[in-house]
């Protein structure tokens, strides 16, 4: 079986923005290298959300109308940064670098594990949110899904290649 490029949804939740750590969760995904192919800030709607958090990620058939809710008002927060990552089976893999989604539950050294600790126990009897910090696909089907959502073909830009690129990915040797 060969291994694919692919591409996957990375939304930094109001949390990141608020607390001022854009810049070293994007890094993380650099230094793993994982190439940036999308990228904007949006400040999304409910139906956006609606669309992307029901319509996709059923949150309401899993979690309940409660969470759901709960979780719509905090992505209306502050704005958003959605991104869009290619990689070698970049879905898995990202969801490695990430954690899962209970903080609790990130090991240390995972994105979540490393700049968040609160846990569903915690929030949801509350009705609080719950900072994770980010959003990533969950599967390859779903990543297609959710980036066909939030960005246009006209804007994603798979074309080019980084620096780095042909060492990540390895390279073929010149035969003699």
């Amino acid at each position: 079986m060969t291994q694919q490029l692919e591409q996957t949804l990375i939304i930094l939740k109001p949390d990141t923005i608020q607390r001022g750590l854009v810049g070293e969760i994007i890094t993380r995904f650099e230094r793993a290298g994982l190439k940036i192919v999308a990228m904007k800030m949006i400040a999304p709607d409910e139906l956006h959300l609606h669309a992307h958090y029901e319509g996709i990620g059923k949150v309401i058939s899993r979690w309940g109308e409660d969470i759901y809710s709960v979780l719509l008002s905090h992505m209306q927060e502050s704005p958003v940064i959605a991104f869009v990552l290619e990689g070698v089976e970049s879905v898995s893999y990202v969801r490695k670098l990430v954690g899962t989604t209970d903080p609790k539950e990130s090991p240390a050294g995972t994105i979540r594990g490393d700049y968040t600790h609160v846990t569903r126990a915690f929030t949801n009897p509350q009705g609080a949110t719950m900072p994770n910090i980010l959003h990533a696909s969950g599967d390859p089907e779903e990543a297609l899904q959710e980036i066909a959502l939030w960005f246009n073909d006209d804007e994603i830009y798979s074309e080019y290649d980084t620096a780095a690129g042909p060492i990540v990915r390895g390279r073929v040797p010149n035969k003699k």
